[in-house]
């Protein structure tokens, strides 16, 4: 995902000359092409987020279209101030991209985890939260943010990450965008949880159950027309994220539920629990621990519809 979105920011700033990126000392030289691309355009702030922060709203103000960069667990988590006060209370455009989303970086421990910054930024306003499920919807999302007249946060795994789409899809902030069809269960997969989403839909196919599958890539605002659709039916939702239980996508499901009465269908969460990691392993480790597994979800589904169905059974006539 890092790759692409540095490819498609690359293509664009060479198109738009208001184009800045800005990095807190990332070390594997993957601004290189941009610095050269673009003289005087890629700025390397240090271990210094806030000042980065601070730097991206000056040039924002002067017209510029800044991207600000690094691990998602410092971008937004040690420049919250920053971002709710030189960038969302005056609605500057410029868009922060944090990468290592969820569990990427789980083998360093909870320092690197970014289980919490969809909340953090969910809370405060102006701000726009897109989390694309793959390298394609990474570019898309790039391009959307800059057509975006706001703050806005992409938050991206890190590399190796599976290719869903056969092409770039069509991207629409708010909009959450169909992969499968299916009638049986709703999986809604938040950024790079979608590869998982998948193979989920394939082991419930395996049991003759029928997932539909879509990448809920915009956490705010939230696409309140699908959500209205598949709540007015039975189908169970799961919404399958690398996040902690509050604040996150599930979490603004919910509210969005509740401040509507509720729906017929059951909402399922797939996340992180609401502890810290401290012991080390990789990402799959970590999302086993967490119980994010095809199977596992599979399975819950499988339940959800058998007991459900047997209640439907045993009502009384």
């Amino acid at each position: 995902m890092r790759n692409a979105f540095i490819d498609e920011l690359l293509i664009l700033a060479r198109r738009d000359p208001r184009i800045v990126a800005l990095s807190s000392d990332i070390g594997n030289r993957m601004f290189d092409r941009f610095a050269a691309a673009c003289p005087g355009r890629f700025i390397n702030t240090g271990i210094a987020e806030a000042g980065m922060t601070g730097i991206a709203a000056g040039l924002a103000l002067a017209g510029l279209r800044p991207f600000t960069y690094t691990i998602a667990s410092f971008n937004p988590g040690r420049c919250l101030e920053q971002i709710r006060l030189d960038l969302c209370q005056p609605n500057l455009p410029v868009t922060l991209v944090g990468i290592g989303a969820g569990l990427s970086y789980a083998s360093l421990g909870p320092t690197h985890h970014a289980l919490e910054d969809m909340a953090w930024l969910r809370a405060i306003p102006n701000m726009t939260i897109v989390c694309p499920g793959d390298p394609l919807e990474t570019r898309a999302a790039v391009r959307a943010a800059l057509a975006q007249d706001g703050p806005l946060y992409i938050r991206l795994g890190k590399k190796g990450e599976p290719v869903c789409h056969r092409n770039i899809p069509e991207f629409r902030i708010g909009k959450a965008i169909e992969i499968k069809s299916g009638s049986d269960a709703v999986l809604l997969a938040v950024g790079t949880t979608l590869p998982l989403a998948l193979a989920a839909a394939e082991r419930l196919a395996e049991m003759g159950i029928t997932a539909a599958v879509h990448s809920f890539h915009t956490v705010k605002p939230l696409d309140g027309e699908l959500l209205g659709s598949i709540f007015s039916r039975t189908a169970p939702v799961a919404v399958i994220e690398e996040h902690a239980p509050a604040g996150g996508a599930w979490s603004g499901i919910a509210e969005w539920l509740a401040e509507r009465g509720g729906g017929r269908a059951p909402l399922l969460r797939f996340g992180t629990p609401d502890a810290f990691f401290h012991e080390a392993g990789g990402q799959d480790w970590a999302r086993k621990r967490s119980g994010l597994e095809a199977g596992v979800i599979a399975s819950r589904i499988s339940e959800v519809l058998s007991s459900r169905a047997g209640e439907k059974r045993a009502a009384p006539l």
